[in-house]
């Protein structure tokens, strides 16, 4: 009983496994139907896109081939009328070669007129610096000589003024030191002729009065007196003649040393001046 039990499950367990697996064919085999007919249906519209594609590209190269053909047709038209004009171009060179020849050694002469007056035009410039730099310095140097000129004219003025007082200076010094000298030589004339005089004068009284030897001595002792007074007033003198003189001649050469400082030859004076010597000279 048992194993028949059994064997009706089992049964029934195949018969329903056998429905399931008819079942899924049939939905696998439907599945597979409906997607064969969409790839079909797919290829097909593909197919017929892809024909339609390429039939308007075959429409469109037959256009484009039909149009290239009339290019080509008017290329080769444009092409026989360029021969020819190439034929006349040719022809009209031949006849310009020798203008050519010409213009080109015209334009040789004209770049190396060119370059001259490059090199002349630099020159010009360069002239032109130096002109500048010329009339400035000219500005400068006729400023310094217009200064100069007023300098001149004020040392001119200063030495005309300076060669008056200066001769001026020299009258009056020649005049007072030609008094002094002639009243010093006149007064120490005076003295050598009075001293002379009583000299004379003491022989006569001595060899008259027939004196002793002391009052003599007496005598020529007070007469060595005054006779010392006296040499010590001449020397006096002679020395005051002597610084008179030589302030003179100082003068002389102060006034020589600033008439060569301004360029004054000593000529234009008009005298000579004296230089009086010293004592023992």
């Amino acid at each position: 009983e048992m194993e028949a039990k059994y064997t009706r499950k089992m049964q029934a367990l195949r018969d329903e496994m056998d429905l399931r697996r008819k079942t899924e064919i049939h939905e696998l085999e439907e599945r597979k139907n409906t997607q064969i007919s969409e790839l079909v249906g797919n290829h097909e519209g593909a197919f017929g896109a892809i024909k339609n594609y390429y039939n308007d590209i075959t429409a469109k190269n037959l256009t484009l081939i039909n149009l290239l053909k009339e290019q080509v047709e008017d290329l080769k038209k444009k092409e026989v009328v360029l021969e020819k004009e190439k034929a006349d171009v040719l022809l009209q060179n031949k006849g310009l070669t020798e203008p050519l020849q010409e213009a080109q050694e015209l334009v040789a002469a004209l770049q190396k007129k060119l370059v001259h007056y490059y090199r002349d035009k630099e020159a010009l410039m360069n002239s032109k610096a130096h002109l500048k730099i010329t009339q400035k310095e000219l500005k400068d140097l006729q400023w310094e000589h217009e200064v100069l000129e007023q300098r001149f004219s004020k040392v001119q003025a200063e030495r005309d003024e300076l060669y008056q007082k200066f001769t001026k200076a020299i009258n009056e010094v020649q005049q007072k030191t030609g008094f002094k000298n002639l009243l010093l030589e006149r007064k120490l004339q005076g003295l050598l002729s009075l001293l002379e005089q009583k000299e004379v004068e003491l022989s006569e009284v001595v060899a008259a009065s027939n004196l002793d030897p002391s009052a003599l001595s007496l005598v020529s002792n007070k007469l060595e007196d005054v006779l010392n007074s006296k040499n010590a007033t001449i020397q006096d003198l002679q020395l005051q003649l002597a610084r008179v003189c030589k302030a003179h001649n100082d003068m002389l050469q102060t006034f020589e040393a600033k008439l060569t400082a301004f360029g004054i030859p000593l000529d234009n004076l008009g005298f000579q001046p004296l230089s009086f010597p010293f004592l023992g000279q």
